[in-house]
């Protein structure tokens, strides 16, 4: 690569000169001999490494070019300070002191108001200095006074270098939003409260001091406060004898606050600002009690004592609490609060409306309004509920189930998004606003604030914009779902007392949700929800969510059974309720994996801390065959003694089954279901009972991790001769991917002895390594067994569990039968020796491929032995029309019509060679051998037939093939496979396996 030749275009690298649009020109300038000395014009290229490190902090800022111009002003400062070309302390910290760096490169990259502050107090950037144990500095909204001279003007100083801090903390990462909201709001009661100490010390002399209290409103008294705002406040005097003094204070004070820091707005008080501006407690008391209408209690769920006489301040919190909670039992309330959020709306400028974060639709008033009228309603009978802050109130209105996790979780999102916009907006030039710019270069900067950068195909812009857009519809959409929800009316109708239920009616309620046995539930709850613990208070926060999912299963008495049993196991733990209190959707997910699947609940059982799997959507996604079999491996490795190394493999084996079948289960739930993050970052469905070849995918590649790290264990346990190569085969639903939950591994072992060994040990040897691997599958543990079945080697049970490869090759050349070769089609390596494997393939595809297909005795005797199949293996009693797996249009009516085809046909083409039913059956049409339509029904029959089965398995916790035609287990299925009404599907199922049948029939007899 040629080197560059001029200093701008190297600049323009560092992400200088984007802004101004010179290519970096000015930077050289502010970075050369003649500014910063950063820079060598020449050489092009940083003066040394710690210039080098400083580039790179100003590249990172959100406006380099900001950035830099203001370092440079401060650097200049500094010298006309010094008087001369003296090094710049400024710059020596800075390189020296990488935390520093890194703040004050952010602050200036990102708030040119601050910025100024710099530049006219060189000294500050000190504040933001490293502690000498390593910590940054505090930004928690404390003021430091110590200053001299005029009090005014220190307070001044100190709130900007306070400011200062939090800014840092900000835009650093130090600091979340809620913590920097925390913050300003402590810096705004800081800054009120030594405001109102300088006013009281400016009383004429003589002047008894006032009982006054400064009770803080709005956005400060819910402690989330924003950068640049009015502060609201009330002031509340004790007697009619503190008010000229007290008004005296209260004038000053909001005198002394817009010089320091920002305006004090007092209109929230009774009568506004034609009211007086201080009224005692008892003159406050009485207009609330009488005059007082909605929106004036709305406004008093955010007040909390802030400056001045702390004790009144309370006192008066205290006195008109019982107004503000009984405020919604007024006819009115309701349709009170929302005009007021419609009259806000209507009082934006049209230009304005679509890009208004705080007033307009989707934006910040949205959730505080949908939040606050929630509150007024429910937090007469849930005091957990009166909280004055949105983000507290919105998560116990969560927590009470009042509002749904998912909408409550996507409220929060879009509330932390709304506000993080508008803190970069107003801190960039300390300026109150809460529109988003539309010129270009301001957008580009307000996306960098953010975070936001450039992907392939996508600007900062434009990401910025993308999100912006998804949080606004989906507040709008929560709002109106949360404000306008037909309940509320009849909720606020009811009096406080009648929100809690007696034991009586709490029967009778379980009684409306379909519970069986709602004494007994009743006792579940009662063991959950008993006594006064932590525990027992978030228990009765979700058990309302849960209840409801649990009365959507067919037995709801179950689900609520299985949830006592893993709360048991896990209440005492300090992670299960609050993942299922703050982990988004899982504790509904929790609830209908146990109400809908025995199977899951007993995998739960003995594994509950499985249940964190819910909590996370990539963890709900299938593991690779890649990422199994490393995992299992190492698993084994950790242990000498192959028992525990096999347990270990088992335990991983379990927590497996559960990861794919909770996906498999919550797939058709709605906004439960999990969408995994693919590589590229885009959402992608868990596979489910929708894609059952994905289900049974990741069950056989479950089946051959286990199998893989059972071998190891074997082999190091039975250690044969040296050379010897062994490997294992899967057949039957192994072989082609479409395992189930229960299946056993079918498979055939064998084995290639060493040159020059003797064949009776390396026999013994492969023997004991099978044997083994067996053992140690099968030994008894909590974990679900796998049952590993060689059965369909040659010669059956009578034949050698192992055999050479030369022996399975004699042994198919001279004696092998049609029903073997049609076995084979499914023989695929699993485990062990990978060419030993490969060999093996290539060894038995003459047989299940053969060449010249079959003669007309073998087609006939292939149909004589599924009718045989089909007539003896049918459990007696069974329903031949709704038999999954034996019964008309079912799985084996499609597998044996697609295997003879592949027999068949094969041999001449290779397309057909497919493990997987399907796929072959897919590659059988498109070679012209299966009519489209049949091939169509055959494969709606088999699929449906193979979703049936998994479904029974989970909802049963046992093999089962056997779809009944009435009955909770049905009820069960339909759930699960999204469908509504059980005759409906039954009706559909016998329909689409009449088609299946019918098509499979004419295929085999083609």
């Amino acid at each position: 690569m040629s080197r560059p030749t001029r200093a701008p275009g190297r600049l323009a690298r560092y992400g200088f000169g984007t802004a101004d649009g010179d290519g970096g020109a000015r930077a050289a300038d502010l970075l050369g001999p003649d500014g910063l000395r950063l820079w060598r014009p020449d050489e092009q290229e940083p003066v040394d490494e710690a210039a080098g490190e400083l580039l790179a902090a100003l590249s990172r800022a959100a406006d380099p070019d900001l950035a830099l111009r203001q370092l440079h002003r401060i650097v200049e400062a500094e010298r006309r300070t010094s008087g001369g070309n003296a090094a710049s302390p400024l710059l020596a910290d800075l390189h020296a002191d990488p935390g520093l760096r890194r703040r004050v490169i952010a602050v200036l990259g990102a708030s040119s108001a601050l910025g100024d502050h710099l530049v006219a107090h060189p000294e500050h950037y000190r504040a933001l200095r490293t502690a000498p144990d390593g910590l940054a500095p505090t930004a928690e909204g404390r003021l430091d006074l110590t200053g001299e001279g005029n009090p005014v003007a220190v307070l001044r100083t100190a709130y900007r270098l306070a400011l200062l801090r939090i800014a840092a903390a900000d835009l650093t990462g130090g600091r979340g939003l809620e913590q920097t909201m925390a913050a300003l709001s402590a810096l705004a009661d800081a800054t009120l409260a030594a405001a109102y100490e300088i006013a009281v010390d400016e009383l004429a002399d003589g002047t008894e001091r006032p009982r006054l209290a400064v009770v803080a409103m709005g956005k400060c008294g819910g402690g989330e406060l924003n950068y640049v705002s009015d502060v609201d406040v009330i002031f509340v005097a004790a007697e009619d004898a503190d008010l000229p003094a007290a008004t005296l204070v209260a004038t000053r004070l909001i005198a002394i606050c817009g010089l320091v820091a920002w305006p004090v707005d007092a209109a929230l008080r009774p009568e506004g600002s034609r009211g007086p501006l201080v009224r005692t407690l008892a003159s406050h008391l009485a207009y609330y009690r009488r005059w007082a209408r909605t929106w004036e209690f709305q406004a008093l769920l955010k007040a909390r004592p802030a400056a001045g006489d702390l004790p009144l301040a309370q006192e008066w919190v205290d006195q008109l609490a019982p107004l503000v909670w009984r405020a919604a039992e007024r006819p009115e309330a309701v349709e009170d609060v929302r005009a007021m959020r419609r009259r806000i709306i209507d009082n934006i400028p049209p230009k304005e409306l679509e890009r208004e974060i705080k007033r307009g639709p989707g934006g910040l008033r949205d959730i505080e309004f949908a939040v606050q009228l929630l509150q007024l309603v429910h937090g007469r009978g849930d005091e957990t509920l009166r909280a004055p802050g949105t983000i507290p109130a919105l998560r116990a209105l969560v927590a009470g189930g009042y509002v749904g996790r998912a909408d409550g979780e996507s409220l929060l999102r879009g509330y932390r998004f709304l506000r993080s916009v508008e803190h970069r907006l107003q801190l960039q030039a300390l300026r109150r606003t809460h529109t988003v710019p539309t010129e270009p270069a301001a957008l580009r900067w307000l996306a960098a604030a953010l975070g936001y950068t450039a992907t392939p195909g996508r600007s900062a812009v434009e990401s910025f914009r993308a999100e912006w857009v998804t949080h606004a519809a989906e507040v709008r959409r929560l709002h109106a779902k949360l404000l306008y929800r037909p309940l509320l009316e009849s909720v606020a109708r009811v009096p406080a007392d009648g929100l809690r239920l007696t034991p009586e009616a709490a029967r009778h309620r379980l009684e409306i949700l379909g519970f069986a046995d709602p004494a007994g539930a009743l006792r579940h709850l009662q063991a959950l929800t008993g006594g006064v613990s932590r525990t027992a208070a978030i228990q009765r926060t979700l058990l309302p969510v849960l209840l409801s999912e649990f009365a959507d299963a067919p037995e709801p008495d179950r689900g609520l059974l299985n949830y006592r049993k893993v709360s048991d196991k896990l209440g005492s733990t300090p992670w299960y309720l609050r993942l299922l209190r703050d982990g988004g959707p899982v504790a509904r997910r929790l609830a209908r994996v146990l109400a809908l699947s025995r199977y899951v609940a007993d995998l739960l059982a003995r594994d509950p801390e499985a249940l964190r799997l819910l909590a996370e959507e990539n963890e709900l996604a299938p593991r690779s065959r890649e990422v199994l079999r490393e995992g299992f491996l190492a698993a084994a490795a950790r242990h000498t003694d192959p028992v525990e190394a096999t347990r270990a493999v088992r335990a991983l084996r379990r927590r497996e089954l559960v990861r794919v079948a909770c996906a498999d289960l919550l797939c058709r739930a709605g906004a439960l279901a999990p969408t995994p993050t693919r590589p590229d970052g885009t959402k992608r469905p868990a596979p489910g009972l929708a894609h059952v070849t994905g289900v049974g995918t990741a069950l056989a590649d479950v089946t051959d991790a286990t199998l893989a790290a059972a071998l190891r264990a074997a082999q190091a346990s039975q250690p044969g001769p040296e050379g010897l190569r062994f490997a294992v085969i899967g057949m039957g639903r192994l072989g082609g991917y479409e395992s189930n939950y229960l299946s056993d591994a079918d498979v055939l072992f064998v084995y290639d002895p060493p040159a020059g060994s003797s064949e009776s040990a390396a026999s013994a040897a492969a023997h004991a390594i099978a044997e083994e691997l067996r053992r140690l599958l099968g030994v008894p543990a909590p974990d679900p067994p796998l049952g590993v079945d060689a059965d369909l080697r040659p010669e059956g049970r009578q034949g050698p569990l192992v055999r050479s490869i030369a022996a399975y090759a004699q042994y198919y050349a001279r004696w092998s039968r049609v029903w073997e070769a049609q076995a084979l089609l499914r023989a695929r390596f699993v485990c062990g020796d990978a060419d030993l494997g490969a060999e093996f393939e290539a060894m038995i595809d003459p047989v299940r491929y053969p060449a010249d297909g079959l003669t007309r005795e073998q087609v006939v005797e292939i149909r004589r032995i599924k009718a045989r199949v089909e007539t003896e293996r049918l459990p007696r009693g069974a329903d031949p029309a709704t038999h999954t797996k034996l019964g008309r249009g079912g799985l084996a009516d499609v597998e044996w019509a697609v295997q003879l085809v592949q027999l068949r046909h094969a041999g001449a083409n290779p397309a057909l060679r497919d493990t997987r039913t399907l796929d072959a059956l897919a590659a059988a049409e498109r070679a012209g051998l299966i009519d489209p339509m049949d091939a169509a029904e055959m494969a709606a029959g088999w699929s449906l037939a193979a979703q049936v089965r998994n479904a029974l398995m989970l909802v049963r916790g046992r093999a089962g093939d056997q779809l009944p035609r009435h009955g909770v287990e049905l009820a069960g299925v339909v759930r699960l496979l999204g469908r509504d009404d059980p005759g409906e599907f039954l009706d559909e199922y016998l329909r689409t396996g009449r088609r299946s049948r019918a098509a499979a029939e004419r295929v085999l007899n083609a």
